[in-house]
């Protein structure tokens, strides 16, 4: 139960926050204007008449650049904690950063070269 109790902060914080930001839509639902056109509701496209359906089927290959870019954005994120010790870590950080860069490389030298990252 003690460790609950240092959770209740927390738990009074989003609490709060949950229900202001509930208070704040239904007041601007209530109190602001509302007069929805077609052309208002209809979708944006750099200001011309959008072209076909808005639900239209995507390519499988835009789907693996974007786990692609997901997949190697995520990996950058490493290096950031691996600067911070660098240092105390010495020749073994230097090395494993070594591998994993490496590694990196290969694979995306293998996705450059099987042309995953060629968009039709």
């Amino acid at each position: 139960m003690e460790t609950l109790a240092q959770f209740a902060p927390i738990a009074a914080l989003m609490t709060v926050a949950i229900l202001v930001s509930l208070l704040i839509l239904v007041l601007s639902r209530l109190f602001g204007p509302w007069r929805p056109t077609e052309r208002k509701t209809a979708p944006y496209e750099s200001g011309m008449k959008p072209l076909g359906p808005a639900n239209r089927r995507y390519s499988v290959r835009f789907y693996l650049i974007a786990v692609l870019f997901i997949l190697f954005d995520i990996e950058v994120i490493f290096f950031l904690p691996w600067a911070v010790v660098f240092r105390d870590m010495g020749l073994y950080a230097f090395v494993a950063m070594g591998i994993f860069i490496f590694i990196l490389t290969i694979g995306l030298i293998y996705e450059w070269k099987v042309g995953a990252l060629e968009w039709e």
